[in-house]
Formats: structure tokens, sequence, C-alpha cells
């Protein structure tokens, strides 16, 4: 599959999406047509039994994902157009609960600036690896004035610790990769953006096991995550509290 917003390609048995905006300023940030296409991503990835691992990376030469397109975001707000907005959170929902229940590991390669939604799309795979030299991990949504959804606390706590990420929140203050590896948000950290294509790939090249197990594993330790999502992000989604008017 190929779109303006998603592509995927592999190297052996390593399946590799990589966030293409195609714009200088979207920086891949989430809107319903990203969500939309990214879910279509993952289950083409996941249908394909040949893959052992998938890598999630960007094209952007200083950006992960700056998170949700928030022009896109308040506008609709704006003009109370809120259906197209719940659509898109549903559809997140669904993309962060296909990578807790993956078949196969999924190893975010951080190449950049992750902000807000960014953050909890590399929170939600399973491993996340990060250039030393470039970019920042951040919360702004305290700054912006945008609440998070109950149940994405729980995928964020499940790759950073509690401790730091509510500092991260109340802050909305700008960490570095080192920051991150320090207080275990990250796991790996490479040297720069061509040292972190090679260890993502050489890690992601580790694996060769059978998917079942993966998904027991993964089932086992997300579900409460999952289960949580299901109650509480579906009720706040429909009673549109995903603004504070």
């Amino acid at each position: 599959m190929s779109s303006s917003l998603v592509q995927l390609s592999s190297e052996g048995k390593v399946a590799i999406i990589t966030m293409n905006d195609g714009t200088d300023n979207s920086k891949n940030c989430h809107n319903l047509a990203f969500s939309q296409q990214l879910l279509s991503t993952l289950t083409e990835v996941e249908s394909n039994p040949e893959f052992k691992s998938l890598i999630i990376t960007s094209d952007d030469a200083k950006n992960w994902s700056q998170g949700i397109d928030v022009p896109w975001f308040l506008g609709l707000i704006q003009q109370q157009d809120f259906e197209p907005l719940q659509t898109f959170l549903y559809t997140m929902d669904k993309v962060y609960e296909k990578l807790m229940s993956f078949p196969i590991p999924a190893i975010a390669a951080i190449n950049g600036h992750t902000f807000g939604n960014g953050c909890v799309l590399a929170a939600a795979c399973d491993f996340r690896i990060m250039r030393g030299d470039k970019g920042y991990l951040c919360f702004p949504e305290v700054d912006m004035g945008i609440p998070f959804l109950p149940g994405l606390v729980d995928v964020i706590t499940k790759a950073i610790p509690q401790k730091s990420f509510y500092q991260m929140i109340l802050t909305g203050q700008k960490y570095t990769a080192q920051n991150a590896k320090e207080f275990g948000a990250i796991e790996f950290l490479s040297e720069d953006r061509n040292t972190l294509k090679a260890d993502s790939l050489s890690f992601a090249k580790t694996f060769n096991k059978k998917r079942p197990i993966f998904i027991d594993h993964k089932l086992k330790m997300n579900q409460p995550i999952i289960n949580t999502m299901h109650v509480k992000n579906a009720k706040a989604i429909k009673d549109k509290q995903f603004f504070l008017s």
C-alpha cells in the first residue's frame, strides 16, 4: 500500500511503515485521513504472515510526529462539526489497540520531534529507539488547553513511568532523547538519523518468532489497557469530552 500520508515498504521480513505527509508544515500530524490510512496499513502488515517485525518511522528530517493536526482539530470544534473528530478519535483508538495486540513486535524508530499524540503512538508500540542528536519528546496539551482522553493515560504509562509522565503533562516541558532514555521512555538511543535506521533494522531482524506467542504475551499485559480504552474513551468521545469550552 502507498498513500500520501503513510507508505509501506519492507526489508526482508521487516515491515516498515513510513509516515510521509508530503508537506513542509504538517510534520506528520494526526487527522482523520492519517488515522484511517495508518489503520489500513497496519491491517495490511498484520495480514502478511511473512513479516516478523514492524518499524514505524518518518521521512521528515526533523520530526517523527508532532501529534494532532491542531488547526484541523480546533477548526472543526469552532464549526461545531464534531462527527469527523469523533471518527478520528475512535480510529486512533483502534490503531493503539491494534499495536498493543499486534502479532509481531512494533518498533518506533523516532527520528525527530515527537509531541502529544505522536508520543501516544510511540507508547503504543512495544519498543522505542530514538536518535540522540535531534528531537524532543513533549506533551504540549497543557499549553493548548486540550485534555487527554482518559484511556490514553494507561497507554502512555505502559511506556513512560507515571512520575515522569506526570511531570511532562503538567509542565509541557520538552525532553531530549537522553532525558527520555534516563527515565525509561525509550529503550535504545542511536547516534543520529542514519544510525537510527541501521540500529532499528538490526534490532527488528532479531525477531523470528511465531505470532501466537506475541499475541498471548501482549494481551496478558495490555488487555486491561484495551478494556479501559473501550469503556472510558468511548464514553468521553461520545460525550465530546475532548476539548475544554
